[in-house]
């Protein structure tokens, strides 16, 4: 058995010849390894951090420099824009490119900018599709079914309104007017005697016989840029389709509810100013690819007259709904100054 004893705490222990330096010598010493040993770890474990900070550093640059190459990546540019129309100045400061504004009842040009600009309409094709689908006296409770052909493969746009779908033709036709859908507009110009083809002729005869000079289609949808047309013929189109009720009507409708299959699905108006109460809307309709701006004619009553207007290739999303409401308040405001203006009869 050792001799040697364990050291037991007790006061007489200080009592000892030069205990307190021995203990105090020892104390130091052990103070001084437990702070190397933890220096040295802290140290171990930087040297593992570090390589880990500079990759998440690493990663926050990368992701940094590509929001700066996304930000620098231009918008298409309009036909409109390519031509200069956005150098033309007017008195309200519109934004749109082109607008215009007509009586309804007397034919008066109100407001002209760049009307001899014709443009892709985009969107603003389908009051032309609704009206031949209303006048070919098809019946509206006939059902249509969405296929393949009706897939978008100019623009690769989305639709809801997935293969296979059917409605009739009357919510086709609500759906195009008040939603835009492009699939609702395909299938109602499949869906007409003759075919397509057909329908597009059919398109472009009531635009002929509308006086609609400047106006050509090439489909029903808006899609392609080659439907194109002018701010008066524009005008010409809202006063036609404007005698049907039934276009007033789905044209203006908030939002609506359609059973799609085994479920409801809602659908709203891609023109906000129908749910707005300042606003007496009796029919409208918007449009947009890159090619053709933001676009937007409507039929509105203000100051105790019935316009139309008309607003083509503005930049801004919601741009063209600001000319309408400049537009308003210069008619409501100063509308004896435009009853007085140099306004002429649309020929």
């Amino acid at each position: 058995m050792s001799a040697f004893k364990p050291l037991r705490w007790s006061p007489s222990v200080l009592s000892w010849p030069g205990a307190t330096r021995w203990l105090t010598i020892g104390l130091t010493a052990a103070g001084l390894l437990l702070a190397g040993q933890a220096e040295a770890a802290q140290g171990s474990n930087a040297k593992r951090v570090r390589p880990e900070v500079r990759a998440k550093s690493s990663k926050v640059v990368t992701q940094r420099r590509v929001v700066r190459a996304r930000a620098t990546v231009a918008d298409p540019v309009s036909v409109g824009r390519s031509a200069g129309l956005q150098h033309t100045s007017d008195p309200l400061a519109l934004k749109s490119n082109v607008a215009f504004v007509m009586d309804q009842d007397t034919s008066e040009v109100l407001f002209s900018k760049n009307p001899q600009a014709v443009l892709p309409i985009a969107s603003l094709t389908k009051l032309m599709t609704a009206m031949v689908v209303v006048e070919s006296g098809a019946s509206l409770d006939d059902e249509l079914e969405i296929t393949t052909a009706d897939i978008d493969t100019e623009k690769g746009s989305s639709s809801r309104l997935a293969v296979g779908t059917r409605l009739t033709r009357g919510e086709m036709l609500h759906l195009a007017l008040m939603s835009s859908e492009n699939r609702a507009a395909n299938a109602l110009g499949r869906h007409h005697p003759g075919g397509l083809g057909e329908f597009v002729k059919a398109m472009n005869f009531r635009a002929a016989s509308l006086g609609m000079s400047d106006t050509r289609y090439v489909e029903p949808t808006g899609l392609s840029s080659q439907n194109r047309s002018s701010a008066p013929d524009l005008a010409r189109l809202v006063g036609a389709a404007y005698e049907y009720p039934l276009l007033r009507q789905f044209s203006t409708t908030p939002d609506a509810e359609v059973d799609i299959g085994r479920r409801t699905v809602q659908f709203n108006n891609t023109n906000r100013l129908v749910r707005n109460p300042n606003w007496e809307i009796g029919l409208q309709k918007t449009g947009y690819i890159a090619e053709a701006g933001r676009c937007l004619v409507m039929q509105a009553q203000m100051a105790g007259r019935k316009l139309i207007m008309v607003f083509l290739d503005s930049a801004g999303k919601y741009s063209r709904l600001g000319d309408a409401e400049r537009v308003r308040q210069w008619i409501e405001h100063d509308h004896e100054l435009a009853a007085r203006s140099n306004a002429r009869p649309l020929r």
